[in-house]
């Protein structure tokens, strides 16, 4: 006969409402969590998670939809989210939206009817009119970087606006006035605060704002290549460049390699994230960082919190953390 959760409180000595408790992601003292392992060990015990969902009417299953897989940001934040949501008795299902609209509506959907406990979301859409099907019933949904429009729901997200001017700054204090900037998509949260923070630090310092000098890209490495190569070939007196998010200042390298553009010789660069890939580069990049780790961190601590006070009646929460930044050899003082 298969084992019980009766059988595992007779075997640990602790009462039944504190197993139960172990079982549904509540808090357990960790001289009783150990117990009660070493219990599900020796009795074989397995959990019927189809028969507890039906019963409580969880999944113990997080959804987390991101805008593409192999985006070292993404992932970062969500390994640390795994880890933590799996302490806690929680599996999760990831959605790779490719950056593609369309595509993360219809992860919503299908995370919907998986009947998943709560959504974690890096959006891509602007409009998030399709996550009220979560909210309307009572399920947490937290976004992450990103803030969107017609969606009442928790989020962290970093100081976007700041981490931009700080860059900024910083080429201007190296005696930078033609500066370009490799913004984000058009409407995108996290590109549209990074832009403000581009315009601020120009301003403060009373700099023109260019239209040539400054060209959006979509986030991927092909849209940083495409983006460098029209700075360079309408700005030939331009001297620095701040790249605004890792994949497309990975673009902005190889296309410089490709235009035999020596860094920082003949242009300054500031990209943003990826430590291991600015230590690799020649001459080692001066970049923003991103505190991933605690991204993660924060996004587990609130949607778990929300799944065991409920979200009703409660205020949403928005955490904005701050970047560092990394100071490298892609940096040229010139003359004031």
């Amino acid at each position: 006969m298969a084992a019980t959760m009766k059988d595992i409180a007779k075997a640990t000595g602790l009462g039944l409402a504190t197993v139960s408790s172990y079982f549904n992601g509540g808090n357990v003292r960790e001289k009783n969590r150990i117990k009660i392992e070493n219990a599900i060990k020796e009795l074989h015990f397995e959990v019927n998670e189809v028969a507890r969902g039906l019963k409580t009417n969880r999944t113990k299953m997080i959804g987390i939809i991101i805008p593409e897989l192999n985006n070292i940001f993404c992932a970062e934040i969500i390994t640390e989210v795994e880890d933590l949501l799996r302490n806690r008795g929680y599996a999760t299902m990831i959605c790779d939206c490719r950056t593609d609209e369309k595509r993360e509506e219809e992860a919503v959907e299908f995370l919907y009817h998986r009947r998943v406990d709560g959504l974690i979301i890096m959006p891509t859409g602007r409009d998030g009119a399709y996550l009220q099907k979560f909210t309307k019933i009572g399920k947490p949904v937290v976004l992450v970087d990103r803030k969107m429009k017609n969606v009442n729901c928790d989020c962290v997200l970093v100081d976007n606006k700041g981490a931009a001017k700080d860059a900024v700054q910083r080429l201007i204090m190296a005696g930078h006035k033609k500066i370009g900037m490799i913004v984000g998509p058009e409407g995108v949260y996290t590109a549209e605060e990074r832009f403000r923070g581009y315009v601020h630090a120009l301003t403060e310092a009373k700099l023109p704002i260019e239209n040539s000098l400054v060209v959006r890209g979509d986030y991927t490495i092909s849209g940083g290549i495409t983006a460098t190569q029209k700075l360079v070939e309408e700005n030939p007196d331009m001297t620095a460049v701040f790249v605004s998010n890792y994949e497309m200042t990975m673009g902005a390298i190889i296309e410089l390699n490709e235009l035999g553009i020596q860094v920082p010789e003949e242009l300054s660069l500031i990209g943003f994230d990826n430590e291991e890939f600015a230590k690799a580069s020649i001459p080692r990049l001066s970049i923003v960082t991103q505190p991933t780790k605690e991204i993660g961190c924060q996004v587990a601590e609130i949607i778990l919190k929300r799944l065991e006070e409920g979200i009703e009646g409660t205020e949403k929460e928005l955490r904005k953390l701050e970047t560092c930044f990394l100071e490298g050899k892609s940096i040229r003082e010139v003359e004031k």
